[in-house]
């Protein structure tokens, strides 16, 4: 039986380790000093509930499957048939081509040719390089068709630091927005709402014992860096998801039975929201030939 994920692809750096899937470009192991910050699975299974896989054109939901473009009504094709949505965009289950593997980074590319539901073509490619303590991410999106069109990009990681339980975690988010999720569709409302006074208020930081969340945040201030900090922490020990100024929106999901975890928490980088190719909301519009960069890591402090 073949390898649902395709072949393995390692790199290393000092004491930093990482594995990248062939299949969806996933990321499937970061560890540091051999204590893993990511949830994974075995080579001969499929990642369960999205885990480590690389979402775009869009992130998320995308209602129903449809959405316009030009004028006419697009269909794509029901990926959560539970809840009649598209959901998490057409590359997950891409063989991705292999452009570069050097010992600390990796890069490989993927074609997102016109389909039912996507009119315009598109070249991704995705890097993974290793620094002493940390992983950086960069995406590429360039238009390769002759019309202009409105994209997004995620990820789906979940993040441990070693075998601590995730309730004993603390939350940090820089998000002073937020959509929540209603209905049996999953689809959040259509405005933001101040987290000021709610459950969703994480700026202070809140343990994640209290947190029931398949939830989007946004209005992320930036840092000084420049970049948005999301942390995960239990005392001195501390795992910061940093993101580029073009990921507006962080997805925190927090399932209570991922396999091989059990209770786990999902930080997903997003440039967009869900449904954003029918709301417009943040979308990265391409010209033809133009192309998007935008990076995120994963630090270990």
């Amino acid at each position: 039986m073949a390898n649902p994920t395709g072949e393995q692809f390692e790199i290393t750096r000092g004491t930093a380790r990482a594995v990248v899937t062939e299949i969806g470009a996933g990321l499937r192991a970061f560890e540091v000093g051999g204590v893993p910050y990511v949830e994974t699975f075995a080579e001969d299974e499929k990642p369960p509930k999205g885990l480590g896989q690389v979402l775009l054109p869009w992130p998320n939901r995308t209602k129903g499957g449809q959405w316009e473009f030009e004028g006419e009504t697009q269909q794509l094709e029901i990926t959560e048939e539970a809840r009649g949505n598209a959901i998490h965009g057409l590359t997950r289950h891409l063989e991705w081509e292999l452009l570069e593997h050097a010992e600390t980074s990796i890069t490989l590319a993927v074609d997102v040719e016109v389909q039912p539901g996507w009119p315009v073509p598109l070249r991704a490619t995705i890097t993974y390089d290793l620094q002493p303590r940390e992983l950086v991410v960069t995406h590429e999106i360039r238009n390769e068709g002759e019309q202009s069109i409105g994209v997004g990009v995620g990820t789906h990681p979940y993040f441990r630091i070693g075998d601590v339980p995730t309730d004993e975690l603390t939350l940090t988010l820089p998000a002073s927005r937020v959509r929540p999720y209603e209905g049996e569709e999953q689809m959040p409302y259509a405005e933001e709402q101040d987290v000021a006074g709610t459950e969703y208020d994480f700026r202070q930081g809140k343990p994640l014992v209290q947190a029931d969340l398949d939830t989007a945040f946004g209005a992320l201030e930036l840092d000084a860096d420049g970049t948005h900090h999301h942390v995960l922490s239990r005392g001195d020990q501390q795992l910061v998801v940093w993101t580029g100024p073009d990921f507006r929106w962080v997805q925190v999901f927090t399932p209570d039975d991922l396999t091989g975890r059990g209770r786990a928490v999902a930080i997903e980088p997003m440039t967009c929201p869900a449904d954003a190719l029918n709301t417009g909301t943040d979308l990265i519009e391409l010209e033809p030939a133009a192309s998007w960069s935008g990076s995120w890591g994963i630090r270990v402090r």
